[in-house]
């Protein structure tokens, strides 16, 4: 392992490593006015949400590592103390790269992107026509991280108001991940697009209280086909299963322990934990 000590290499490597290894990350497409009315919209991906009641976002606009530049959605927003926050997806995501450009202040960028306003409720700032989730947002405070380049500046807003476009909606009426087509940042010029196999199902361990890996038997636990990941599905089970409970499950005959794990491999791949777990047991 390389040993990296922030404080003995420059501003500029020390972000690369952090765009490059902090990823995906959720990106905050950022409109804010001035106190003249000038509309800004920026996006940024040091952006995520801390807690819903209230809702609380948190984005950081840096200071420019190369000159140490104020963005101009932080002083917008310092000014006005409003802004909307808007999803990216797939649809937009080259028209909210081409906003990140570093415009005058006063300019622009949704007529700079060709997207399109469109009147918040509660707070001054537009919101993002194009975007199928819309925020607006109220300031509850700013914090300085430092006065160098490279610092960051945690924006701490509260969500006033949310708008949804109704296409995106499940059966149910709540929002579906897999309909939206969420864009994610990596690093340097890399995004993530997060649909079709991208997405990974994961069974959360909330309704059963999983009997953990060291609970495996010993010969599933030194396999050296299965992996940690094969692993931790086995063990997410509140008990090892039976053979009276496996007994209605066929599966098929193998001569050899590494086939027999070989194949219990291939059908956790596939989601099938109870098939695996006959072929590893019985």
């Amino acid at each position: 392992m390389k040993k990296i000590i922030p404080s003995e290499i420059s501003t500029s490597e020390m972000h690369s490593y952090l765009l490059n290894a902090i990823a995906p990350r959720p990106i905050a497409f950022v409109s804010t006015v001035d106190a003249s009315g000038k509309v800004n919209l920026s996006p940024y991906s040091c952006f995520n949400f801390f807690g819903a009641n209230p809702a609380i976002f948190v984005f950081s606009p840096t200071r420019s590592v190369r000159g140490n530049a104020l963005k101009h959605t932080l002083e917008n927003i310092q000014e006005t103390k409003e802004c909307t926050v808007n999803i990216v997806t797939y649809d937009f995501v080259h028209q909210m790269s081409l906003s990140s450009t570093a415009y005058d202040k006063g300019v622009n960028e949704f007529v700079k992107a060709g997207l399109t306003e469109t009147p918040s409720d509660i707070v001054a700032p537009p919101r993002v026509a194009e975007s199928p989730v819309q925020f607006e947002c109220k300031l509850r405070e700013v914090m300085p991280m430092g006065d160098e380049g490279g610092a960051g500046n945690l924006v701490i807003c509260e969500v006033v108001c949310i708008h949804v476009n109704e296409n995106y909606l499940n059966e149910e009426g709540v929002l579906d991940s897999a309909k939206l087509d969420l864009m994610g940042r990596m690093g340097g010029n890399l995004y993530v697009r997060a649909s079709g196999d991208a997405l990974l199902g994961i069974q959360k361990p909330i309704q059963k209280k999983g009997i953990g890996i060291d609970q495996l038997p010993l010969h599933i636990i030194e396999s050296n086909i299965l992996t940690g990941n094969h692993l931790a599905q086995l063990a997410n089970v509140d008990h090892i299963p039976t053979e009276a409970e496996l007994s209605t499950i066929e599966t098929p005959q193998t001569s050899s322990s590494e086939e027999n794990h070989t194949l219990a491999a291939h059908l956790i791949n596939k989601g099938m934990i109870n098939e695996a777990w006959k072929v590893l047991l019985f």
